[in-house]
């Protein structure tokens, strides 16, 4: 048989007292994760991934992706993205959030050295922290890895880049078709952007499906369209 035994506060702390322990701290309440989900819709993630030429050189991609939207923003191409660059293009980008009247609250990039002072501090200028990932916590920045393997599964690994002016191409339109096109299972199968539903027009009579291909074959689009 288990008897219960009950032991007020106070003698807790006599206790902890004697033996000169400390009061446990207050457990946090807010998980990294949860963290990223309460507040996805003003979160911005961003990385790099590099893409080696037929001529085996090797090219930076810098992009950002809106954790509530899967929404991604190509920011760039170049073979060698120093401090100065890669402020430039934190520039633009914001450019085109405001123009767009997104709100940015937060930027979450890792450590990596090519993320110099001056990239964060384009964004601070502009009332948005930058928050950095864990110390080796890979799946921190979970939406930038997952949309890097999906690009290079769906589009890159199938295709021979020739320089910076290919890549730059290819890059447009995949993430247009990413942005427009391609369903997303966490987003109930919508894209971030998606086209008017054309299902019906007209005098009511059902459209039928035109398959558009891009890349050469590589992907495909498909639209309604009149019967």
């Amino acid at each position: 048989m288990h008897l219960g035994v009950r032991v007020s506060a106070t003698a807790i702390r006599t206790t902890l007292h004697r033996h000169g322990l400390d009061p446990a701290p207050r457990r946090t309440a807010t998980t990294w994760r949860a963290f990223l989900r309460q507040q996805a819709a003003g979160i911005l993630a961003c990385d790099f991934f590099t893409v080696d030429t037929v001529s085996l050189r090797r090219l930076y991609v810098l992009f950002f992706i809106e954790l509530d939207t899967r929404r991604v923003h190509l920011a760039g191409v170049t073979a060698k993205p120093n401090g100065g660059w890669v402020a430039q293009q934190a520039r633009n980008l914001l450019l085109v959030l405001e123009e767009q009247g997104r709100r940015l609250c937060y930027v979450l990039h890792d450590r990596d050295a090519k993320f110099a002072r001056g990239f964060d501090d384009v964004f601070a200028s502009h009332g948005a922290e930058v928050l950095l990932t864990p110390v080796q916590a890979p799946n921190a920045n979970a939406h930038a890895e997952r949309w890097v393997r999906t690009v290079r599964t769906e589009c890159l690994d199938w295709l021979l880049i020739i320089g910076r002016g290919h890549l730059e191409q290819v890059l447009r339109v995949y993430a247009a078709h990413y942005n427009t096109h391609r369903p997303h299972r966490a987003l109930r199968l919508e894209p971030p952007d998606p086209p008017a539903d054309l299902s019906v027009v007209g005098d009511g009579q059902p459209s039928k499906v035109h398959r558009g291909d891009l890349l050469g074959g590589l992907l495909h689009e498909y639209h309604r369209r009149a019967a």
